[in-house]
């Protein structure tokens, strides 16, 4: 997953703000992905951490702490928290889904072994939990344990339902409010409460972290079916043959005819591709218009994130989050 070249790039402006939080963040992350006793930890981390990912998590946390006036030490503990938890899970994944590339280059179940990625994998939730402990916050605890379970749950749901003909749009909603959202809206969330803020806000902030995951993952979806290999780190066309069933698929199997239905039933469920079954793939799409549907339900998750923004103090950094909402969807425009 990430953010591709547009001319307006929010979350560039947003790591230049953050600029001196983000150097404190990444030199905790080095310090706490060390270990004496085992060097392959921080290899197989740094291949990940250091490949050139947006940190668009952590600075979530870190931009929701200082738009609530949060001027303490410990949102650099939480974005790196936040950070962690999203790396293992990426090394999980990509053992999952026996992924070759991830951001443009080889994973590291490929370099290393799927061994490896899942251990350390555990060592970085491990990580995060110790980290998480440090400010001193039941809630804060609270929070991003329950999205590590959130997220552990979403990846388990989406194994049964991602062949499963019968998944429909709100089953979807639910694997991707675990995989993706539960951890965005973690990261907002904690920012402002760290920063003590009032409920509502509180509440404001949760909203907008889930409405943006979740206009993110289905933009990502798309991306997949239209986007450029070289900005996406990902082949055109990798979900499909992987078999996953997304939301522009599940548009186009809800509206299937007999033929169609049968085409996927062939290609998803039971794994029998054929050389030009992409191409037929994207032509029934077209034909259902599935895209562009799935475009616009990505573009009303951007707008719900930018009305929880508007509950939020008046703040430059406020814009630059509303910016954000639409850019995620307009990188699929």
């Amino acid at each position: 997953m990430g953010l591709d070249h547009a001319a307006t790039k929010p979350h560039e402006e947003l790591a230049a703000r953050l600029s001196e939080r983000l150097v404190s963040v990444n030199a905790l992350i080095r310090e706490r992905m060390a270990s004496r006793h085992a060097p392959r930890i921080p290899e197989v981390t740094a291949h990940l951490v250091e490949a050139g990912g947006k940190r668009l998590r952590p600075m979530l946390t870190l931009a929701t702490a200082e738009l609530c006036g949060y001027d303490g030490p410990y949102d650099v503990h939480l974005a790196a928290t936040v950070e962690f938890i999203h790396t293992a899970t990426l090394l999980h994944d990509d053992v999952v889904d026996e992924s070759s590339q991830r951001r443009g280059r080889p994973t590291a179940n490929l370099l290393w072994d799927n061994k490896s990625s899942v251990l350390v994998g555990d060592y970085l939730f491990a990580r995060a939990f110790q980290l998480m402990v440090e400010p001193g916050s039941l809630k804060v605890l609270d929070i991003l344990s329950n999205a590590a379970a959130t997220i552990a749950e979403g990846e388990v749901l989406q194994l049964s339902a991602a062949r499963d003909l019968a998944t429909g749009e709100e089953t979807y909603l639910q694997v991707v409010r675990g995989k993706t959202a539960a951890l965005f809206s973690a990261a907002t969330q904690v920012g402002g409460v760290l920063a003590g803020v009032d409920e509502y806000i509180e509440h404001a902030l949760y909203d907008y972290g889930d409405a943006l995951g979740i206009a993110f993952q289905i933009a990502d979806d798309l991306l997949d079916y239209q986007g450029d290999a070289t900005a996406t780190g990902k082949n055109v066309g990798d979900d499909f043959r992987e078999r996953k069933l997304t939301l522009p698929l599940i548009k186009a199997i809800a509206d299937a005819s007999d033929e169609e239905r049968a085409f996927w039933r062939r290609t998803i469920e039971k794994g029998d591709q054929r050389e030009d079954d992409l191409e037929q793939a994207l032509a029934i799409l077209d034909r259902h218009d599935a895209l562009a549907r799935t475009r616009d339900d990505a573009t009303g998750w951007a707008e719900r994130a930018k009305a929880s923004m508007a509950h939020l103090p008046d703040h430059p950094v406020r814009r630059i989050l509303t910016d954000l909402a639409d850019y995620v969807v307009a990188r699929v425009a």
